[in-house]
């Protein structure tokens, strides 16, 4: 009895730490147009929308506090809480 508890208490440990794990970011799009970037979190790959000309925060899913996302200018790793800005559809970390 009490090792299949143990069993199902790490199970379920395991289960609610990777569920709440992600990745929130602040942004600020100077640009009007709306982009949808490539990331790869956890090995991974997801898109995530960054709004036109506003400022807001987005929140990757994922079992890291570290994800890399792809624009036009290249790869950008990013990290749980980073502030970034969007310019002429390139990302750079504040």
């Amino acid at each position: 009895m009490t090792k299949r508890f143990l069993t199902l208490f790490l199970a379920f440990f395991m289960l609610v730490g990777s569920v709440c794990a992600a990745i929130t970011l602040r942004y600020y799009n100077k640009d009007s147009q709306t982009y949808k970037f490539k990331v790869k979190i956890s090995g991974s790959t997801t898109e995530v929308e960054f709004g036109g000309s506003r400022t807001a925060s987005v929140t990757i899913q994922g079992s890291a506090t570290e994800a890399v996302i792809t624009c036009k200018c290249g790869d950008v790793k990013v990290k749980q809480g980073d502030n970034i800005e969007i310019k002429d559809g390139c990302i750079t970390v504040k």
